[in-house]
């Protein structure tokens, strides 16, 4: 199963590359120079520049951003590194990621799991849910779900990223509520 996301993975980043260059005119190394001589530190500075500056789409800002720094799943050979980064000191909520992971995964075999630094974005078409062990005391599932009002676990996110969040604390947590959000945000991206 692994190595069939990494060629989902490859795949949905190639045609991010391709498409980079077709709307933009100028490839991934091209853009990674000038993000580069700005001497830019943080992944926000890098977005604000390309998003504000140079007129490009959050998700092309951030595919540069991400290469750039060297954060993203394809810039480090194991993955699986990232995300056993995340969790250094907060291992108790590894079990509930491995958890979410098998469980999103039944839904179907078109789902990218793209770690990077800080999380885990799983994407069809378009990014559905973001895995994250916030803090040492709450795991947080961020689900896209537009026109969703908050309803049950699903509470309005406040973040850019997604539209909605799900909070957990222990396995116990996931349950048919929470896996039918889920598969409602697999749905609603494809």
């Amino acid at each position: 199963m692994t190595s069939t996301l990494n060629n989902i993975m490859d795949k949905a980043e190639q045609t991010m590359l391709d498409n980079l260059y077709k709307n933009t005119g100028k490839s991934l190394d091209q853009w990674i120079t000038i993000v580069k001589n700005k001497s830019f530190e943080k992944h926000g500075q890098i977005m604000k520049f390309l998003k504000e500056e140079q007129g490009l789409t959050h998700g092309f800002a951030n595919l540069i951003a991400l290469k750039s720094l060297a954060t993203d799943a394809g810039s480090v050979e194991d993955k699986n590194e990232l995300v056993d980064n995340q969790y250094k000191g907060k291992e108790h909520f590894r079990p509930i990621y491995d958890h979410l992971i098998n469980e999103i995964s039944k839904f179907g075999n078109d789902i990218e799991i793209a770690p990077k630094n800080a999380n885990v974005s799983l994407r069809r078409k378009k990014q559905f849910v973001l895995l994250h062990p916030i803090t040492k005391t709450r795991f947080e599932i961020g689900i896209n779900l537009k026109s969703q009002e908050p309803a049950g676990k699903l509470l309005a996110s406040g973040n850019a990223m997604c539209t909605h969040k799900i909070n957990l604390t222990e396995i116990s947590d996931i349950d048919r509520e929470v896996l039918d959000w889920l598969k409602k945000a697999y749905e609603n991206a494809g």
